[in-house]
């Protein structure tokens, strides 16, 4: 039995060692946004600090369910096979404008909790989300080593700060849902600022609002976010990594790849999962087999002592109508 829970335990272990840490947090920083979290498989051995991801989702993920937030961005394409060597934050807006002041909240949570490497945080979102990437840019470009906004646009007054930050700005002119003209109206303040050397903007022709998500998918997104640090001189971006509308369309080919093999892992976790259900199932046979016996024997005890006592009872009674017959 001792060896059977043995087993229990490693593959227990086992299923666990697939892939990071995504969990879920309600009400874990005061004053901001629930949130998943995802903590890369090997932060825990790795002492080197890890960059940290700030998704920024779109109105239609709004609410108070966290799935929702999966549905698409960088949770999902973790999900896919995406491997991130990074920290993700994915909050969830429950309706309106998003706060730059409380996602600064959840990335000082972030920084003050986990081996984070603060010269190296990116915020990148899609249309609301796009709106509340360059706000949050506006609001702490001290902070944030570069950004990406996808259909979005920005409430900022002031644009000084965005100039500080490699960003990348894309919009499709298309867009019905939300204009191009939003970020036009942030590439003008920028340039007007006299400083958009950190600055590259996309403008495509005939994109809708929707294609734009693809680029949550791409690895070559993640590697321009990571090409970029605080620390970097004048804070220059990056333009060696070049990018095309034809590559949007690869987008998720070699996540077919990456979730075969996810799907592959999957597969063998399954049937781990069910070695360690049988494992599970052959300890608690064993256990009540073991009660079982136990119980038999103490039944068999009592009955074997119940008909000594009788024995004994009914050599007495014989003794005692011998005394009185004789």
């Amino acid at each position: 039995m001792k060896k059977l829970i043995i087993l229990f335990m490693a593959l227990v272990a086992t299923v666990g060692a697939f892939a990071g840490n995504l969990s879920a947090k309600h009400g874990t920083v005061k004053d901001s946004y629930n949130f998943w979290f995802y903590d890369p498989a090997d932060s825990v051995q790795s002492s080197d600090a890890k960059p940290l991801v700030i998704f920024l989702h779109g109105r239609s993920l709004c609410g108070h369910d966290l799935n929702r937030v999966k549905r698409y961005g960088t949770i999902d394409a973790i999900e896919k096979g995406r491997e991130l060597d990074a920290y993700v934050i994915a909050p969830q807006n429950p309706g309106g404008a998003w706060k730059p002041s409380k996602i600064n909240a959840l990335l000082e949570w972030a920084c003050e909790n986990y081996n984070v490497d603060a010269s190296r945080v990116y915020v990148l979102g899609m249309s609301l989300g796009g709106y509340g990437t360059l706000d949050m840019v506006a609001a702490y470009p001290e902070k944030i080593a570069a950004a990406m906004a996808f259909c979005g646009g920005s409430t900022a007054k002031e644009f000084d700060g965005m100039s500080r930050v490699p960003l990348w700005i894309v919009h499709g002119t298309a867009d019905a849902a939300v204009p191009v003209s939003a970020s036009d109206k942030v590439v003008a303040g920028i340039r007007q600022t006299g400083d958009d050397s950190r600055l590259i903007y996309h403008r495509i022709p005939g994109m809708n609002h929707s294609r734009p998500a693809r680029f949550f998918y791409l690895k070559e997104s993640y590697d321009w976010l990571f090409a970029h640090s605080l620390n970097d001189k004048d804070r220059t971006v990056n333009k060696d990594l070049t990018f095309s509308t034809d590559l949007l369309a690869t987008a998720y080919k070699d996540l077919s790849r990456s979730r075969a093999r996810r799907t592959t892992a999957s597969a063998t976790a399954s049937t781990t999962s069910r070695t360690a259900r049988t494992a599970k199932a052959a300890i608690s046979s064993q256990t009540r087999s073991s009660v079982k016996k136990e119980t038999a024997s103490k039944s068999k005890a009592s009955k074997s002592a119940s008909v000594k006592k009788s024995g004994k009872k009914t050599s007495s009674t014989r003794t005692r109508h011998s005394r009185k017959n004789g």
